[in-house]
């Protein structure tokens, strides 16, 4: 472990000890929400601590285990030593990968709340049949996590599926978890209204942004444009007798939003602006990030929303991550929500693609 790792662990280490001091201090209790920051910064470093501890412990047998391999005389136990200091040295060289990791930079925007759309795209009416099982997919995956849904806006198309669907998830680390599934997805299937049992291939498209929080976007009312209309179901039957679905344009980028699902006006409208400000803030974000090129080479993929990632293949029950070759047979349970070893496969591959960068970076730094 290089020296620079060893004084981030002791910094990390250090700060752990120094939270849980002042969680104890007269000014920190008599003070509730002080209280709660420090402890959610205690708690999210914890983790590492406890890796750490475990890597000093084993660090110390090591050593000890050497001491005694030159001191010791006994054939026998000289062997039995040597065996416990190889086990040792490979489960060391494991958990430095693992701390190597977790003193990646952290992604600021990880433990943000996203707002996600799903959009039906090559296929027809059986694009908007997947549009609704992705949905059902991520319902599925967020049930699994402990988090919450809510939708924001939706277009049902009259076979039951969605021409497009924009809804929130809230809860621990959405963003770190779904940040990846913005794309392209393709289905490989057979059609219920395909009576020739052809296999027919469609596309939905996932745009994943981290949920703006109203300090973040600074929304002037003469920058936007608020129209109201009669909401309408499939096949545009009005639904409403009332003019409560509401149609929010921001002119300076004419970015268009709208949002009919409730009954209540003001509550379409609350829900469109937190989809506008989703927008404009995922809007600036990549701007600034398409103009940090080294920063990009370590993200998986391309970042290109129009780019293809993921296909799932209906009859071979597999589903096949195009960015890091990773194809798994069990579709049927993925589809249920089990998508804990595809999101970990991706994330593993970025934080790979990061160290890489890393590596290198401080190889030209040294010349």
């Amino acid at each position: 472990m290089s020296s620079g790792i060893n004084e981030n662990i002791e910094k990390i280490m250090s700060r752990y000890d120094e939270l849980g001091e002042r969680q104890l201090s007269p000014d920190v209790l008599t003070n509730p929400s002080l209280l709660t920051k420090i402890a959610k910064e205690r708690s999210d470093l914890e983790p590492k601590v406890k890796v750490f501890a475990h890597y000093r412990k084993l660090t110390g047998q090591l050593n000890d285990a050497r001491n005694l391999m030159n001191e010791e005389h006994d054939h026998d136990m000289i062997k039995l030593v040597r065996e416990e200091i190889e086990e040792l040295e490979e489960k060391i060289e494991k958990l430095e990968d693992e701390i190597r990791f977790m003193l990646l930079p952290r992604d600021p925007l990880d433990g943000k709340d996203i707002v996600m759309e799903i959009r039906a795209g090559t296929g027809g009416e059986e694009a908007s049949l997947f549009a609704a099982e992705l949905y059902r997919m991520y319902t599925h995956y967020s049930d699994h996590k402990g988090w919450k849904i809510e939708v924001l806006s939706s277009s049902p198309s009259e076979t039951g599926g969605f021409k497009e669907i924009i809804f929130s998830i809230s809860g621990n680390d959405v963003y770190s978890h779904l940040k990846y599934e913005s794309g392209v997805h393709r289905v490989q299937r057979v059609p219920v209204t395909e009576s020739s049992g052809r296999i027919h291939t469609s596309a939905a498209s996932v745009v994943v942004m981290p949920e703006a929080e109203n300090i973040q976007i600074d929304l002037n009312p003469n920058d936007l444009k608020i129209d109201v209309y009669r909401s309408t179901g499939p096949g545009g039957q009005s639904v409403n007798t009332t003019d409560s679905a509401v149609r929010i344009t921001h002119i300076p980028t004419g970015i268009v939003v709208s949002c009919q699902d409730e009954k209540s006006q003001l509550k379409n409208k609350t829900k469109a602006l937190k989809v506008l400000r989703a927008r404009l803030f995922d809007k600036a974000y990549h701007e600034q990030q398409d103009s940090r090129s080294a920063a990009r080479k370590s993200m998986v993929g391309t970042g290109d929303r129009s780019e293809k990632i993921k296909t799932y293949n209906f009859p071979q029950n597999r589903v096949t991550d195009h960015r890091i070759n990773l194809t798994v047979y069990r579709l049927d349970a993925v589809l249920s929500g089990e998508l804990g070893e595809l999101i970990e496969a991706v994330q593993l591959n970025a934080q790979k693609r990061a160290l890489e960068g890393q590596a290198r970076a401080i190889a030209a730094r040294n010349g």
